[in-house]
């Protein structure tokens, strides 16, 4: 898998001109976060999306997005974590309808996740599956900025130091609600913005500086493997 992973991503000189040297400021951000039947990337089904579009350090609440997705596929124990249960589902949108809608804005902005790993090993799954192809995209990882930011200080990180709730308290940024898309989307933006300052407090370094940080990445795109 990490393997593929690394195929997916492309160096520092392939981010696209429109966004290379661009201050981080001037940047669109798109928080995704998706709610999934299971943290296996090969085996999980999405169970719910939520984004929201950020900039200049303010979060745009009328752009907030939420939709559970309709789906056949078993829960296993997710329930537990995120609280959607079968009648949730079964009222649910079809995912290619919110995909299409997601992909509109693939060049438009940078696409910001806590695990870009995880979600867009999902996302690239689905996509091909669907047949939706997919530009090359931007990504920040909120998580990697947090490993980053703990290393530079010579610290090990300690289990679970960088999930979304102990690096939000690292910020002094207050209790969010969690295990839901949306909730998380938007606790993720605010936590790439406090991530974001204090990496650079003017706000005047290009997105590009963040490839040291492991956070930036570039990923190439899917082609349709979908069958008539």
């Amino acid at each position: 898998m990490w393997q593929t992973l690394k195929n997916w991503f492309v160096p520092k000189s392939t981010i696209p001109e429109h966004f290379r040297h661009v201050p981080w400021q001037q940047i669109p951000f798109l928080s995704i976060d998706l709610e999934l039947t299971s943290l296996d990337a090969k085996e999980s089904n999405i169970l719910s999306v939520g984004w929201v579009e950020g900039k200049k350090s303010s979060i745009a609440l009328r752009s907030c997005y939420y939709k559970v997705i309709a789906t056949k596929a078993s829960l296993n124990q997710s329930p537990v974590i995120h609280g959607l249960l079968d009648e949730h589902i079964a009222q649910g949108e079809p995912v290619k309808v919110v995909l299409e809608k997601l992909k509109h804005y693939a060049q438009s902005h940078v696409w910001v996740f806590h695990n870009t790993n995880l979600d867009m090993s999902v996302l690239n799954k689905v996509f091909a599956k669907l047949g939706i192809p997919l530009p090359a995209i931007v990504t920040l990882d909120t998580l990697q900025i947090a490993l980053y930011q703990i290393r530079k200080s010579n610290h090990v990180p300690a289990p679970n130091a960088a999930t979304l709730t102990s690096c939000r308290q690292r910020h002094n940024l207050p209790l969010a609600p969690a295990h839901n898309a949306l909730d998380d989307a938007v606790a993720t933006m605010e936590l790439l913005f406090a991530q974001l300052s204090q990496l650079d407090r003017k706000g005047k370094e290009p997105l590009s500086a963040l490839t040291g940080t492991g956070a930036l990445k570039v990923f190439k795109g899917t082609a349709s493997t979908a069958r008539g």
